[in-house]
């Protein structure tokens, strides 16, 4: 999606700064320097990464300080900086900030894949409107978000003990002909009369691949948790000049915005036993049935247990409902009644039900499906109400929002994420027994009426028909993005020429090209309108299924056997072609992977979508990919002031796409006497285009004007043909401005002297080609002098800024920067 950071050019001196005169006598606002003063340009890389040799733009570079996964550097010439200010009068000390590998360093981290459902929900989170901070349906929106993402982990263990439990010990060793086509669970089989060969001793052995599955879910989190989750900020101390009331900061702000250690313990915790007490569940309703209820030994023991699985269930989800963020200050506190009682308690649970279901029960025997299996159906319709209820509480919200007319969807983002995310994690869980059914099950298909098996829930088999129809919407709305394309250039491609020198001569083929990339990249407004379209038909066609498959109670082809040939055939096609798509995601996934774990290129494009994707801390689902900001934001931050208070400096921070974003987040994690010392200079940025539209309660207008006001100064490159960056739209009062474009993309039109070659149309990548990014820099680095910042302006913010302001429209037809 991103490139990786382009090779500094050449730094041009055809552009002087705009800024006050200064000399070796004075300072930028006219006072005598007691010393040299040193400024420092920090580089910040985006997607896809760069390497320190690539961002500095020479082979020669060493570490200065961080490790293996993220560390700061500079050329070998400029290490000692510091000893030595006189050599940097002129120039600030480049130094490169590389953090590639907090998401695409290893192999491993391909294994994340299988984790997509759980990273859509946590997104689902930070996707609510911004509505005032001490509105009470804020909470309700967050709890709701955290009970949805407990569903998905419940869901998981529900498809693993499918696999492991339903299809395999309970229907293929339990059926004769299944067990003899597969020849590693003869010892199961009835016939062998093994020890095995009893129905509750062989879901017991079964129920250790589902609870493997949890185990690992756990190791992971617990893993990551340790390495990103516990990067502290820098002290600030109440009392000292430095510190600033939490009432007074934006959310980004916050001390312990970064620093989720509590929080994620918790919630790991309680998605931990929460997958293990599904586990149990589904022991305990198979054993529930041969015990056929009444007063006996059996009986009585497994509706106690029932009763300890009900109490467990109910303090997990107490937990999960009130583990909420605690972000004005770190939270150290261990919580270890939580974090180890309830998973040890549910995992002793688990253990006193599986000798129960061990016991040996004359005459049972398992035919059809599990017992309990019907719970997918429950599943889905609790995850349709908590989707209903979050979308009522975001509505709330985004009235009490004020000037949010760019939050996409109108505020209905997160309940359509969260919808999307029950959506794959139902795809995932289908796609894998859909397809082990058809696998152990040989030459029959699972479900006919002349299969030795009954199959994966009839559930699953209508969520796999309605695939294909979804698919079909996402398919027109794809040919009108392509139309919307196509007229777009049209009419852009009249303006094209007007950019450039008229002397150059018009070039047809090289127009079109150009209004093509403009289109292109305009695509991305248009993203909500994809996402609705989908939440909406998956919404719609989802109640469908779990309608059909509780009103007929078989599969689609067998339910409308009676029905018109038309539908017939039509479900038919559905059910077969849905079962194959489910499979082939599951499938994709996994070849993903194994091919990411060999290819060095492969793991870092999947590393790129990772990058896009765990931005945010994991606020409500644990098993999800680790948000890498929660190590780099602290490391920004820890560098920025350190030296600033080390060395009494300056210092531009410099980001390019997601490196826009990390910085400006770690801007805010400053205290204001050091953040009003910095200078930040973004291009390709995202913040407002973006993050400023989904993530409207942390990115809005009132956020980044803002952090405006109370930094040194900003300014931010964009061009009409990057499909990412984009303007962010304010303004101060006193004429400054933080926009610096549209850029001019490609830099020359046609051939000319200083350009002989056809000049590459850039979109998202190499800004420093650009002459204005020299110029913007030195406008920086000039304009930050070495005198206290309160003699500059104001500790609290210097010249006022105001609401967003404007900015240079498009080109005639272009909906390059619409609020669609």
């Amino acid at each position: 999606m991103e490139t990786a950071e382009p090779t500094p050019h050449t730094r041009s001196t055809d552009h002087a700064p705009h800024t006050r005169p200064t000399g070796r006598d004075t300072t930028a606002d006219g006072l005598p320097p007691d010393k040299p003063q040193l400024a420092l340009e920090l580089l910040v890389h985006g997607v896809g990464g760069a390497t320190p040799a690539q961002m500095l733009g020479d082979p020669r570079i060493q570490r200065i300080t961080g490790d293996d996964t993220a560390a700061c550097y500079r050329r070998t010439e400029d290490a000692d900086a510091e000893d030595r200010p006189d050599d940097f009068t002129g120039e600030p000390v480049r130094e490169a900030y590389c953090w590639s590998n907090l998401t695409s360093g290893n192999g491993a981290r391909a294994l994340w894949l299988i984790l997509v459902p759980f990273m859509v929900a946590n997104l689902a989170h930070w996707m609510r409107p911004a509505a005032p901070a001490d509105h009470k349906a804020q909470r309700i929106y967050d709890a709701l978000v955290r009970v949805l993402a407990l569903t998905l982990t419940v869901l998981l263990a529900a498809a693993a003990c499918e696999v492991a439990l339903d299809l395999t010990a309970w229907q293929c060793a339990g059926t004769t002909a299944c067990a003899e086509d597969s020849s590693w669970m003869g010892f199961l089989s009835p016939d062998n009369g093994g020890w095995w060969s009893l129905p509750g001793r062989r879901l017991v052995l079964a129920s250790l691949l589902p609870l493997l599955v949890v185990g690992f879910l756990w190791w992971l989190s617990h893993r990551t948790w340790s390495a990103y989750e516990s990067a502290s900020p820098p002290p600030r101390r109440p009392g000292s000049s430095r510190y600033t009331p939490a009432a007074e900061r934006t959310a980004l702000g916050l001390d312990g915005f970064w620093y989720g250690r509590r929080l994620v313990a918790r919630l790991r915790a309680a998605h931990t036993a929460a997958g293990i007490l599904t586990i149990a569940a589904a022991l305990l309703a198979a054993t529930a049935k041969a015990d056929g209820g009444g007063w006996g030994v059996l009986a009585a023991t497994g509706q106690a247990l029932a009763a300890a699985v009900g109490l467990l269930a109910v303090a997990t989800l107490v937990v999960v409902w009130r583990t909420a963020r605690s972000e004005a200050a770190p939270d150290d506190e261990s919580d270890r009644l939580v974090v180890r009682a309830l998973p040890y308690a549910a995992l002793g649970t688990l253990a006193l039900i599986a000798v129960h279901a061990s016991w040996a029960r004359p005459g049972a025997h398992s035919h059809g499906p599990l017992p309990g299996a019907a719970a997918f159906g429950s599943i889905a319709v609790l995850q349709g109400v908590l989707v209903l209820a979050l979308a009522v509480t975001a509505w709330v919200l985004q009235r009490a929002a004020r000037d949010e007319e760019r939050t996409a969807l109108n505020g209905m983002g997160g309940p359509a994420v969260a919808l999307l995310a029950c959506a794959v994690g139902g795809v995932l869980s289908g796609g894998v027994a859909q397809r082990f059914a058809d696998w152990i099950d040989g030459d029959a298909t699972p479900g006919q009426v002349h299969a030795p098996i009954p199959g994966p829930p009839v559930l699953l088999s209508w969520q796999a028909s309605v695939i294909p129809v979804l698919l079909v919407v996402v398919a027109v709305v794809a040919v009108l993005a392509g139309i919307r394309v196509i007229v777009v250039r049209g009419q852009v491609s009249r303006n094209v020429p007007g950019l450039y020198d008229p002397k150059e001569r018009p070039d047809q083929r090289r127009t079109k090209r150009i209004a093509g990339t403009i289109a292109r990249a305009g695509l991305t407004d248009a993203a909500p309108v994809l996402v609705a379209a989908t939440a909406a038909v998956t919404l719609v066609l989802g109640a469908g299924a779990v309608a059909g498959a509780w009103v007929t109670d078989r599969a689609p082809g067998r339910a409308t056997a009676h029905a018109a040939p038309v539908v017939h055939a039509a479900a038919q096609t559905a059910e077969a072609l849905g079962s194959w798509l489910m499979g082939a995601g599951v499938i994709l996934l996994i070849a993903m992977g194994r091919r990411a774990y060999r290819d060095h290129s492969a793991r870092r494009t999947i590393g790129i979508l990772w990058d896009v994707g765990t931005f945010w801390p994991r606020a409500a689902h644990p098993f999800a990919p680790p948000c890498y900001a929660e190590r780099a934001v602290p490391d920004l931050t820890w560098r920025m002031a350190t030296w600033t208070e080390r060395f009494d400096g300056r210092l531009v921070i410099s980001g390019h796409s997601q490196g826009s974003v990390l910085a400006a987040a770690a801007v805010w994690q400053l205290d204001l006497v050091t953040r009003s010392r910095v200078a930040l200079l973004t291009y390709g940025c995202p913040l407002e285009r973006l993050y400023g539209r989904w993530f409207p309660a942390f990115f809005g207008p009132p956020a980044l004007t803002g952090l405006h006001r109370e930094m040194d100064d900003w300014r931010n490159l964009w061009r009409f043909t990057d499909p990412i960056g984009g303007p962010i739209r304010l303004t101060c009062e006193d004429g400054r401005k933080i926009d610096e474009g549209p850029l001019r993309d490609p830099l020359a039109f046609g051939r000319t002297l200083q350009n002989p070659l056809p000049a590459q149309i850039l979109g998202h990548g190499d800004y420093q080609a650009d002459p204005v990014f020299e110029r913007v820099r030195a406008e920086l680095v000039a304009r930050l002098g070495p005198a206290v910042p309160n003699q500059r302006h104001d500790v609290a913010g210097g010249p006022e800024c105001g609401e967003p302001g404007p900015v240079l429209p498009p080109p005639q037809g272009s909906s390059g920067r619409s609020s669609a």
